[in-house]
């Protein structure tokens, strides 16, 4: 319903505003993106300028756990890949909320571990080291599951909220981008991207492992704001 599309989107943990542009696009929407980092801000607004889009797409540097815009602003709140990267979950699903407008749309797209059964109360010690080493090599926080976030969501009263596991669809990116960096135009552009690039693509099978044994799950949780 061309009625119910969004007006006002933010994209929090943009990146370099891959999906910013698309959504601009497709529904014609003034986009917002938000990312930590100062060369991916600026590369996205170049983007953007090329692309013919600058009256409608910009990005800033902002914290996600603090962001930089008034309570209600935007129709969707949209973030892709980010949520793993958050050390405070409840503070970033809360700022989320925050700046969802009244009716708006909430779409998180994370990185998650299993849900515990019912008689668990944390992962297997396999599991949990086999994840602690993705972190190391990622810089990531400590993970949580998919009805961690609907939990969280529940705890701000909002409406609507569905979660879908999209792991088997996702799975197979991780051998797709191993196989890449075994082409020597991979391999080369892997040397000049640094130690940290290295360490990265050494835990790639930890990856696949993960998806395999069932214990990274790729989550896509939504809801609505009343």
């Amino acid at each position: 319903d061309p009625a119910k599309q969004p007006k006002t989107i933010v994209d929090v943990g943009c990146g370099i505003g891959g999906s910013s542009r698309y959504l601009a696009r497709k529904f014609g929407a003034e986009c917002r993106g938000i990312t930590l980092s100062p060369v991916q801000a600026g590369r996205a607004n170049v983007l953007a300028k090329d692309e013919g889009l600058a009256d409608k797409v910009s990005f800033q540097v902002a914290d996600a756990l603090k962001q930089p815009f008034p309570d209600g602003q935007f129709d969707l709140v949209w973030s892709m890949e980010s949520g793993e990267h958050m050390p405070d979950k409840a503070k970033f699903v809360n700022e989320l909320a925050r700046v969802a407008a009244p009716g708006g749309t909430i779409i998180i797209v994370t990185w998650c571990h299993r849900d515990l059964g019912p008689s668990e109360e944390e992962l297997e010690p396999w599991e949990k080291k086999l994840l602690n080493r993705i972190c190391n090599a990622y810089y990531l926080p400590e993970w949580c599951s998919t009805s961690d976030y609907v939990k969280l969501l529940q705890s701000l009263s909002l409406q609507d909220i569905k979660a879908a596991d999209w792991s088997e669809r996702v799975a197979p990116f991780w051998p797709a981008v191993i196989h890449s960096a075994f082409t020597w135009k991979g391999f080369i552009s892997l040397l000049r991207s640094g130690l940290k690039a290295i360490k990265g693509a050494l835990v790639m099978p930890l990856m696949i492992q993960g998806y395999q044994k069932g214990v990274i799950k790729f989550a896509i949780i939504t809801c609505r704001k009343p």
